[in-house]
C-alpha cells in the first residue's frame, strides 16, 4: 500500500492530531527520513492524502453520473457523495480535519479540481448555465451539511437522500428566468 494511502487510512481512522509521521512511516514500512524527504511536514502529507481521497471520490462520481444524462446525472453524482459520507474515515478527512488543518479555502480549491468540477459540469449540462455557481454553492452546502449530519446519525441517510432529491427537482423544475 502506498504511503499516501496508509496516511489517508490513519488520518481518517485516528484523526490528524493523533496521527504521527513516525506512525505513518512504520505502518507503511518506510523510514521516517523517507516520509520527511517526500513530504516535509505532516500537513503536506495530510494534504496529499486528502487530494487522493478527493480523486477517488471523483472517480466514483464520474462512473455513476457518466451513464446518465441531464438531471439524472446530477442525482447520481450526489448519491455517490452521500454514500461516501457514510464512511467515517472519509468524513473525518474531508469534512472535519480537512478544513481544520488546511482551511476551508484550500479544501474547496482541492474539491474544485475533482467532484466539485464534475458537479459544476453536470449542472451546466442539465440546465441553464446562468445560475450554475449559485446552484453549485447551494447543492455543495447541502451535501456538506448532510455529511456532517451523517457523522451524528447515519440513520438520517434516507431523509437526506429525499431532501437532496427535492432540491435537485426544484432546480430542474425552475430553470433560470430569461
Amino acid at each position: 500500500m502506498s504511503l499516501v494511502l496508509v496516511a489517508a487510512e490513519m488520518f481518517g481512522r485516528d484523526g490528524y492530531a493523533a496521527t504521527s509521521l513516525d506512525g505513518v512511516a512504520a505502518a507503511a514500512g518506510v523510514s521516517r527520513g523517507a516520509v520527511y524527504h517526500h513530504f516535509g511536514t505532516k500537513s503536506a502529507l495530510f494534504r496529499d492524502a486528502l487530494v487522493d481521497q478527493q480523486r477517488r471520490l471523483a472517480e466514483r462520481f464520474a462512473a455513476a453520473s457518466s451513464v446518465r444524462v441531464g438531471w439524472d446525472a446530477v442525482r447520481a453524482g450526489c448519491a455517490v457523495v452521500l454514500d461516501a459520507y457514510l464512511d467515517r474515515s472519509l468524513r473525518r478527512l474531508l469534512l472535519i480535519d480537512g478544513p481544520a488543518v488546511l482551511g476551508w479555502q484550500e479544501v474547496r480549491s482541492i474539491e474544485d479540481g475533482f467532484a466539485g468540477e464534475l458537479l459544476r459540469r453536470g449542472l451546466q449540462r442539465a440546465g441553464d448555465e446562468e445560475d450554475v455557481e449559485a446552484r453549485l454553492a447551494v447543492l455543495r452546502g447541502a451535501l456538506v451539511e448532510a455529511g456532517l449530519l451523517l457523522a451524528r446519525d447515519e440513520d438520517a441517510l434516507p431523509a437526506l437522500t429525499r431532501e437532496i432529491e427535492l432540491l435537485i427537482s426544484m432546480f430542474e423544475r425552475n430553470p433560470t428566468p430569461a
